[in-house]
């Protein structure tokens, strides 16, 4: 028997964009070197793409150019328009509009110059001054968090990016995203700020959490949260993704008011500070066990006591105290 008959083969390479829908090469250009700009401009250079120019004010910003694009002279926005074909608008979602429209007014902007930008809150209509002037408008947005740093563009591989375009730059957009190791999800303009939104509260809240979590456990003497940290959260993360609100586990879940005041009164003592956050995440952890089943309503009512202010929790008991049944050992971890 042949062994090599046996031997798995690797799987087939994910289908490239047909050679009419893909970009040629083009020129780009890096219009604020941020953690953003020239992580992707280094994408696609690897893509085949040459960047050709960069503007950048800060110190970090010029750094950053320097290790992701060598060579690359740092010139002003309006330079970096007037050399590239392929400008890649990458400043604070609150710079972009004012951005936008002053490089339209000066005539920075040129016929048929690929203009795209990479904020998620915003779609195409941004661009709107600059696709009067004749250029054609690209919001792509890459759902990941930026160091900064070489690593980022490692990270591009299999990230999805928010695409928004006009119908017919749809296929260039998705080629472009797909050059960088993207994934494209289009997004309607109407949806951008939700969308952003909803990344937001996953991505942004996250880390507060967790940088959180671990200044709670430095307080309890732990000496190194993170050891401790990392494999729970991500086994929590693994289980969220693939089962959603089924994966809910902890005393708000399971309507232990008792360890959850607990939790109140020690915060309150060590660490006044979370305690607004620790009772707004634990509500809607309350809320959305209740509406899965996870949580039983006849434990919901001494929880939600807790979770409550002095006036709702009197308003509660006064309309009687929720029968709880005895010894429901629904056991589980403490998370």
């Amino acid at each position: 028997m042949n062994p090599a008959e046996h031997t798995p083969h690797p799987p087939e390479p994910a289908p490239s964009p047909r050679a009419q829908d893909r970009p040629a090469r083009l020129s780009v250009g890096v219009v604020g070197a941020g953690r953003v700009g020239p992580v992707l401009a280094a994408a696609l250079a690897m893509a085949g793409h040459r960047t050709v120019a960069a503007s950048g004010v800060s110190e970090a910003s010029r750094r950053r150019a320097a290790e992701h694009l060598p060579d690359v002279p740092l010139v002003e926005p309006a330079e970096v328009l007037a050399r590239s074909e392929l400008v890649l608008l990458t400043v604070p979602d609150d710079a972009l509009p004012g951005l936008v429209a002053g490089l339209a007014e000066t005539g920075a902007v040129r016929a048929g110059q690929l203009l795209v930008h990479t904020s998620g809150r915003y779609g195409t209509a941004v661009l709107d001054p600059a696709t009067r002037a004749g250029a054609l408008p690209l919001a792509l947005h890459p759902a990941m968090t930026f160091t900064g740093t070489a690593v980022d563009v490692h990270r591009l591989a299999g990230c999805s990016f928010g695409v928004t375009a006009p119908e017919e730059l749809r296929l260039a957009a998705e080629a472009l995203v797909i050059e960088m190791g993207g994934e494209p999800e289009w997004i309607e303009e109407a949806s951008r700020p939700l969308y952003h939104a909803a990344l937001a509260v996953g991505a942004n809240h996250l880390v507060t959490l967790v940088a959180e979590s671990m200044d709670l456990l430095r307080s309890a003497g732990v000496q190194a949260p993170e050891r401790m940290l990392g494999p729970l959260l991500s086994a929590a993360l693994d289980n969220s993704l693939r089962s959603g609100d089924a994966a809910l586990t902890g005393p708000v879940a399971r309507g232990d008011a008792g360890t959850v005041s607990a939790h109140v009164a020690e915060l309150r003592k060590h660490a006044p500070q979370s305690v607004s956050g620790y009772l707004a995440m634990a509500r809607a952890t309350a809320d959305r066990a209740l509406a899965h089943g996870l949580l039983k309503p006849e434990l919901a009512e001494d929880l939600l006591d807790v979770l409550s202010g002095p006036a709702d929790s009197r308003s509660r008991r006064a309309k009687g105290d929720a029968q709880r049944p005895e010894d429901d050992d629904e056991s589980g971890d403490d998370r």
